[in-house]
């Protein structure tokens, strides 16, 4: 992992990194950059595994993911991060440790249930929330 300054010229050169293709406040389409063809297709299909795992937080990144930005663009995005973990993992000499599916739940725990509120008020619900005695 020497051989690459930093983890985005990594990416940039495996042809996953993240475009930023807009000019005047007007976004404008794009595709994926070519990069190495073999890990790149690697890397989808390992994040295409990763989102059938089940408890994982590879399947909730994607699965979050997808519902704003579609399919492809979120299997692309978790096969980025993916290859990031590897390359820390490589860089640092340190063992993969699993997050959970619960990771991005608890990062946010005030507006998780803000949200699944206001989701439930949409559709015509009332909710009114309590604190659960210890």
């Amino acid at each position: 992992m020497s051989v690459f300054g930093s983890v985005s010229q990594l990416a940039s050169w495996a042809g996953i990194c993240p475009g930023n293709n807009q000019s005047g406040g007007k976004r404008k389409s794009s595709r994926i950059p070519k990069g190495n063809v073999y890990l790149k297709t690697a890397l989808v299909e390992a994040a295409n595994a990763a989102a059938k795992a089940k408890g994982t937080y590879w399947k909730d990144k994607f699965y979050r993911l997808k519902a704003r930005r579609g399919y492809k663009r979120a299997a692309v995005a978790v096969a980025h991060k993916i290859l990031v973990a590897i390359y820390h993992m490589f860089s640092h000499r340190v063992c993969d440790n699993e997050l959970g599916d619960l990771y991005l739940d608890k990062l946010n725990k005030h507006q998780l249930p803000r949200n699944l509120v206001h989701r439930l008020e949409r559709l015509g619900y009332s909710v009114t929330l309590e604190e659960k005695a210890a």
